[in-house]
């Protein structure tokens, strides 16, 4: 990557870091006079961030979110496009015995019987699980003794060996090493978040921030969203 190139600024949910990072970045500055400069973080932070000012060129959110800043005009509604589909996940130490989640019932028990359990304060999967384990009756037994982290990646609990298992989507448990998935939530308490990217409309770097987005949508794209856990849906485009 030349020392000269320019830098794309990149607003992004933690859901996709795995796929950009490991894959779609390494291309994209090897491939375009363009380097990326990426703030990973929660939507509902990149939002707070926004709306006290905060610009970038390019953003990936949560749908709802996208919504909001496409009324506004605060994105370009033209750029908009659907990326992928991210759902919620148990992870657990590598080489550990990987607990039963597959149903609503097995989900609760392990929960409950987890010597501890990481989730995060901010991010949309924590919000979500907070709610759920509330609604199954055992939120007083799993928060007892929870490690709630204000926003990151969960998993980084679990490896340290301070939480048995983490939740979080699936794509920001494989961000961590050392964790292997015990599986998604069961479907009847299962949430699916849809990402969008867009351009910012007073985007700094408007040529590298379309070059980053033809990456986002690119055939590479739609296979490093599926080895990332995600599912892509660029063939609904």
């Amino acid at each position: 990557m030349p020392s000269n190139s320019k830098a794309v600024s990149v607003m992004s949910g933690l859901a996709l870091e795995v796929a950009v990072n490991r894959w779609l970045k390494p291309q994209f500055e090897a491939e375009t006079p363009f380097r990326l400069d990426i703030d990973w973080r929660p939507t509902t932070a990149i939002m707070q961030s926004i709306e006290e000012g905060r610009r970038a060129d390019v953003i990936v959110a949560i749908n709802g979110s996208m919504d909001k800043l496409a009324q506004t005009g605060i994105v370009r509604a033209d750029t908009r496009t659907c990326l992928a589909d991210s759902v919620l996940g148990v992870g657990v130490r590598k080489g550990a015995s990987r607990p039963d989640v597959s149903t609503v019932e097995a989900f609760k028990q392990t929960m409950s019987n987890a010597r501890a359990v990481a989730y995060s304060k901010a991010g949309a999967s924590g919000i979500y699980f907070s709610k759920v384990i509330d609604r199954l009756g055992i939120a007083a037994t799993v928060n007892a003794r929870a490690i709630v982290i204000p926003m990151g990646f969960t998993a980084e609990k679990v490896a340290s060996g301070e939480a048995d298992v983490a939740i979080q989507q699936i794509s920001e448990l494989m961000s961590v090493d050392g964790i292997d998935i015990a599986g998604p939530f069961p479907a009847e308490i299962q949430t699916v978040s849809t990402f969008d990217a867009a351009i910012f409309a007073d985007a700094k770097n408007p040529e590298g921030a379309a070059a980053f987005l033809a990456a986002l949508i690119s055939p590479a794209a739609a296979k490093a969203y599926a080895d990332g856990g995600l599912v892509s849906r660029l063939s609904a485009r």
